[in-house]
């Protein structure tokens, strides 16, 4: 009887053992795809994270593009275009005169004269020469290559501009960052001083300080440094409140208690623990900061208080279209300085733009 049960219960349930080890060899490889997919996560840091979706957006790749060749344009264009210098002018306008000089035969009144004919060469300043093979962009009113500025006035405008950003960020993340951790009166002094900061008008004072640099008879080849280092020392209580506002809400987190815990040094703490979670929106301020100084280098210049000629700047080369002349018919003059801003100011905001969507944590594309 036992053996009969057990013959039906055989012939019954054959495949029951069967399904058991489906399952388990179907568990083991979702395990494995799952292991092989936590892997490929893995291998995507926070930093490859940002560089994936910044490169995603064809505006932060144009924008990139654009500023890497005005770089490139600026730094190793004089390489390559070495016929010309900075400041260097053309006299290649020659002219042949001839000139009767008189010459006495004898020592006496009597003796009579002899006329010599003698052909001079001169020299005239090639002043705004049309573009040519040889001056690819023309000549200006000085009679020097506006391609060969236009390198060197790169350099000077984009130089100024990066300095200048990243002194305003030095000095906003320092009082900010004091303001914003130990708060109480140390935040009110200093928060009450970017309050008077903030309501100076920056022009005006620049113009000031531009005609005092004239009386002081400063260099025209400093004085833009010096325009761009005072309005630095005007400008940075806009970073100040954006790292102070940042810390004043990542104080309280639980990394911070934990530092507390273990005695870190307040030093420490701001400068490992709280300064680099603010780098993600500090980099897009500057960013973002680095077109508005291109423009502020640009307009102080063209009002005359940047550098002044034979040098030049972007801002410097677009003071002459003031003259109507120039302005009607010499394109070539004040057109690339301009051209060149424009591009800087979109590179510098579509890269702006792009790093805001790539180091936001709720962005999913």
């Amino acid at each position: 009887m036992d053996e009969e049960m057990k013959n039906i219960s055989d012939e019954t349930f054959p495949i029951e053992s069967a399904p058991e080890e489906a399952d388990s060899e179907a568990l083991v490889a979702a395990q494995s795809e799952d292991n092989a997919l936590d892997k490929n996560v893995r291998l995507l840091s926070p930093m490859r994270m940002v560089a994936r979706r910044f490169f995603r957006s064809k505006l932060s790749v144009v924008g990139l593009v654009i500023i890497v060749a005005l770089i490139l344009f600026s730094w190793l264009g004089p390489v390559f275009y070495s016929q010309w210098g900075e400041i260097e002018q053309d006299f290649d306008g020659r002219t042949e005169c001839t000139v009767e000089t008189i010459v006495v035969d004898g020592s006496g009144e009597e003796e009579g004269y002899t006329f010599l004919q003698v052909k001079e060469t001169t020299y005239e300043l090639n002043a705004l020469d049309a573009p040519s093979a040889k001056h690819l962009f023309g000549t200006n009113k000085l009679g020097i290559d506006v391609l060969s500025q236009l390198m060197y006035g790169g350099r000077i405008s984009l130089t100024i501009s990066f300095l200048a950003v990243f002194a305003v960020t030095f000095l906003g993340i320092i009082f900010g960052g004091v303001a914003g951790y130990f708060g109480g009166k140390t935040d009110e002094v200093i928060m009450r001083i970017c309050d008077v900061l903030m309501c100076l008008p920056s022009l005006p004072i620049m113009l000031i300080v531009g005609t005092l640099f004239d009386a002081w008879e400063i260099p025209s080849q400093y004085r833009i440094y010096l325009l761009m280092l005072f309005l630095t020392l005007i400008s940075w209580p806009g970073e100040a409140r954006l790292v102070r506002g940042q810390i004043l809400s990542l104080r309280e987190q639980e990394y911070m208690v934990a530092a507390e815990a273990m005695g870190f040094s307040t030093s420490r703490k701001i400068f490992k623990h709280l300064i680099p979670n603010v780098l993600p929106q500090l980099i897009v301020s500057m960013t973002l900061s680095l077109g508005s100084m291109i423009l502020m280098e640009a307009t102080l210049s063209y009002l005359n208080l940047g550098v002044k000629a034979p040098y030049a700047a972007w801002g410097t080369m677009i003071n002459a279209a003031e003259d109507p002349g120039i302005l009607q018919n010499y394109f070539n003059v004040w057109g690339p300085p301009g051209i060149c801003i424009i591009l800087a100011v979109l590179g510098f905001n579509f890269v702006g733009d792009g790093l805001r969507d790539a180091l936001d944590p709720k962005a999913r594309r």
